[in-house]
């Protein structure tokens, strides 16, 4: 079989009917993307979700309303509406009447069961948008090939299974010319429930298929034309890089870039298959290859920036050579399920960061009274909040002199509240001000880049 790309559009890149059309047209017009993986029409999965977690008989019409608002938009621009209406209308019934069960007791398989069909609408439609180019698109779905575990909300792959079920009804497909249409982000227990991936799913789905189908590459049209230097909404300099690491790219999600998810390439990064980041709207400016060994790596690769952290010192002047202190904040945190980011410590403190940005979506405080009051047993606690995290990121940072003088001149106008480097030698990360994060990013930028 010759070359095989497998292609995944994200919410935006399928958001309306010119927006899809863009994307019809990058499929037609690449001979090697045999697999899309779409996510569902940009917006209609918030809904779905404010749905699944139970609103009133008024707020569920008007969600209701506004996604099919969302989708009739698209369908009653196609050139035969009526291929696609009943189906698209079956499918906002059991989301109404599954909003109605959640109205009245939320379960996290309610909600998986719900949020799918969002993908199930947009890849529906994109199908039928396909084949009235002419083109052998052929919809599939997806819970029938990625089987899971029963973990709601987050569930796992069973590769082996999902190895099986792409052999047994995908590859029949692409061998007799099809072009596959399917979504992302869901799968299936081994009881027939409707799983998803998490955050992300859907490049983890495209990298999966991507996997078990031995890809050439996984292409994920976005809507940036690949991965900058940093966000250019701060700094309007910044350059498109053309080939970066994977570790590099991990770093960079890790530390906020909006990019792609490393954990999400995951299957992609074990079978050493390249990923192309790239915009749908603008296909012609190029994007970004993620592989295992680009040339050359630079010592400088990219600025990261995520806001909303908090850090977390604890001071407790007994653990002079105290064993076990450490073990027992861990522990904690461990009980609390909070992850730590970036970790500074003294003789007798304990600085950590933490990012809020996670629970601000679900509403939930990260650190809890009853949190704070157990870590108090062990140490005085202080909490400052407003702060972000910066993260240099680069290749060997920790073997080149002349690095730490070089940073530290370019911030020595700033107060800089903690700073980590060493662990990783791809970054160096520093805690600032939320105030003075994007003068940062921008005087770092102007130093190292340009």
């Amino acid at each position: 079989m010759s070359h095989l790309s497998v292609a995944k559009f994200g919410g935006t890149s399928v958001a309306n009917y010119e927006a899809m059309s863009s994307c019809a047209n990058i499929v037609v017009n690449d001979p090697n993307t045999r697999v899309v993986i779409l996510s569902a029409s940009a917006g209609v999965t918030n809904y779905l979700v404010e749905l699944a977690n139970g609103c009133s008989q008024d707020k569920r019409a008007e969600i209701l309303s506004a996604v099919k608002a969302i989708q009739f938009n698209i369908i009653h621009q196609l050139k035969n509406p009526d291929a696609v209406i009943l189906q698209i209308e079956e499918l906002l019934d059991q989301i109404e009447a599954l909003a109605m069960s959640a109205s009245l007791a939320t379960s996290l398989a309610l909600t998986d069961e719900l949020i799918s069909h969002g993908e199930m609408m947009s890849t529906l439609i994109f199908t039928q948008l396909l084949i009235e180019k002419n083109f052998p698109a052929q919809w599939v779905d997806i819970r029938d090939v990625i089987a899971t575990d029963s973990h709601f909300g987050k569930a796992r792959p069973n590769d082996e299974l999902t190895q099986q079920q792409s052999d047994n009804l995908l590859k029949p497909l692409i061998a007799e010319g099809k072009i596959i249409i399917t979504q992302g982000f869901i799968g299936r227990d081994s009881e027939g429930k409707t799983t998803t991936l998490g955050r992300g799913g859907s490049d983890y789905s495209a990298a999966l298929l991507a996997e078990v189908l031995q890809a050439d590459d996984v292409l994920i049209w976005t809507d940036v034309p690949g991965i900058y230097t940093t966000d250019p909404r701060i700094v309007s300099n910044a350059q498109r890089i053309e080939t970066i690491s994977f570790n590099e790219a991990a770093e960079m999600a890790t530390f906020g870039a909006k990019v792609l998810h490393p954990a999400t390439l995951l299957p992609a990064v074990r079978s050493n298959i390249p990923v192309y980041v790239g915009s749908s709207k603008v296909p012609e400016q190029g994007g970004t290859w993620v592989t295992r060994d680009p040339q050359p790596r630079p010592i400088f690769r990219a600025l990261a920036l995520r806001r909303n952290q908090i850090l977390l010192t604890l001071s407790n002047l007994n653990m002079l050579h105290a064993q076990g202190f450490l073990a027992n904040v861990f522990s904690i945190l461990a009980k609390y399920k909070i992850s730590v980011d970036v970790i500074t410590t003294s003789e007798v403190s304990i600085a950590l960061t933490l990012d809020q940005t996670g629970s601000i979506s679900s509403g939930l405080e990260i650190l809890s009274e009853d949190l704070l009051n157990e870590l108090r047993q062990y140490s005085y606690v202080k909490v400052e909040k407003n702060l972000a995290l910066i993260a240099i990121i680069g290749n060997d940072l920790h073997s080149q002199p002349g690095i730490a003088k070089k940073l530290f001149t370019i911030l020595s106008e700033y107060n800089i509240r903690l700073i980590s480097c060493g662990a990783s030698s791809n970054n160096v990360c520093t805690l600032v001000h939320n105030e003075s994060a994007n003068d940062i990013i921008k005087v770092l930028h102007t130093e190292l880049f340009e």
